[in-house]
């Protein structure tokens, strides 16, 4: 797993493919390797380098010198500097989606495109209840009694395709977070998203059922995104990614193609 030194924070990450660069980050709390899965599932990768970082204080990376959110946007900024890549395509889940709006708005010169996936915000309204929408009988037969009440909680579709995601992907990323780190970071948890619109190939997909970012504020967004596409999935949740992923991969593949052609005339 490569590593590279942002000011004096050690930044893990891994990558795979070559081509136009897709940068990837994860949400709170997890490591690389949740949306590494989620995006490798459904990504037609062959014509795409995607880059899958360790945010500060997660993973591998550490979190020397970062002390709020803000620090962390400037960090993201000067880790696509390092891979000497050009623009890149941005996505992110949840708390990744939050600092993804940071780097858009401060450094849009160096994004070609923004996919917002359950966006976490300042604050979040009209969040919903956490409602199980399927689960089914087997969905715990691979899954240690001890990931139990962690899988539910985060899940409402419950089967035994996303007990396996959140084993194999989302739990170990859970044991490695630095909770002081996180605590000292998101103390300044506001993330300067400017006032100016961003230009560029946008979407944002919430989930109906989404209990921690809710979807209302997803279509607040619109405003400041003129390009956007907007979908509110019915029957999923914050671990949409997990839960549907063949629509995920329908809305990813359209906001592909409406990026690429920014990059030498498309493919």
């Amino acid at each position: 797993m490569p590593a590279c030194l942002i000011n004096d924070a050690l930044v893990h990450y891994v990558e795979h493919g070559e081509g136009v660069p897709l940068m990837a980050l994860h949400g709170a709390g997890v490591d690389h390797r949740e949306i590494e899965a989620a995006v490798e599932a459904v990504f037609p990768g062959s014509r795409y380098r995607r880059i899958y970082p360790d945010l500060p204080g997660m993973g591998h990376s550490t979190s020397e010198g970062l002390t709020c959110n803000d620090d962390v946007v400037t960090l993201l900024g000067d880790f696509i500097d390092h891979l000497d890549a050009g623009p890149v395509m941005l996505l992110g889940h949840s708390y990744g989606a939050y600092l993804a709006r940071g780097v858009a708005a401060r450094r849009p010169e160096i994004v070609l495109g923004l996919a917002l996936l359950c966006p976490v915000a300042e604050r979040a309204r009209s969040v919903p209840d956490h409602t199980v929408v399927r689960q089914d009988a087997d969905a715990y037969g691979e899954l240690d009694p001890a990931l139990r009440a962690g899988f539910e909680d985060y899940l409402v579709v419950r089967t035994q395709a996303t007990a396996r995601r959140y084993r194999d992907h989302v739990a170990p990323g859970m044991a490695l977070v630095d909770e002081a780190a996180l605590g000292r970071i998101f103390a300044g948890w506001t993330v300067d998203v400017g006032s100016a619109a961003f230009a560029a190939p946008t979407l944002v997909v919430a989930g109906r059922r989404d209990s921690i970012a809710g979807y209302a504020g997803a279509a607040d967004l619109l405003e400041h995104y003129p390009r956007a596409t907007l979908a509110v999935i019915d029957d999923a949740g914050h671990a949409l990614m997990h839960e549907r992923p063949e629509l995920l991969a329908a809305l990813l593949g359209d906001w592909l193609d409406r990026s690429y052609p920014r990059m030498k005339g498309g493919p």
